[in-house]
């Protein structure tokens, strides 16, 4: 196995298991996250990471939660469904997200940290709440608890 590059691995390998099964949804799920991390990978020069993977699979998942919103507002429920299910198919592969009460926890440790006491210090604690979360923060929950905290 690839050293930091699981997640593309396993990728790889369901796809590969997802052509043997036959599973349509999965199958173009896949190929589309492996062709934009290939993108993202000739871009860059270089091999992806697991974390750069799991970026690419982030903006995946807001996107479809995105098309879900403005497939509701239209009243497009063909379309919410198949939305639904490609992005637990993305999820599949991200870790869990952390609660709102667990990114409290984080949010306050900063703030206690850096000694943030307005919202003019909001620049210099929000990245390191993200930088805490690894990846398993919510950034708009983060957000609207580190303005609320902060004001």
């Amino acid at each position: 196995m690839r050293e930091n590059k699981f997640m593309l691995y396993q990728i790889e390998n369901d796809l590969k298991e997802a052509l043997k099964s036959q599973d349509k949804a999965k199958l173009g799920v896949l190929r589309i996250l492996i062709s934009k991390c290939r993108n993202k990978s000739i871009a860059t020069g270089k091999p992806l990471e697991d974390s750069e993977v799991m970026k690419v699979l982030q903006t995946t998942a807001k996107q479809h939660k995105e098309s879900i919103k403005l497939y509701n507002q239209g009243g497009r429920n063909d379309l919410v469904e198949q939305e639904t299910l490609e992005l637990n198919i993305v999820e599949a592969y991200l870790p869990s997200m952390m609660t709102e009460d667990e990114i409290k926890l984080i949010v306050v440790s900063v703030i206690e940290k850096t000694g943030a006491a307005s919202m003019a210090d909001f620049g210099k604690v929000m990245p390191q709440v993200m930088k805490e979360g690894a990846g398993k923060i919510d950034g708009g929950v983060a957000q609207n608890l580190l303005k609320e905290l902060l004001s």
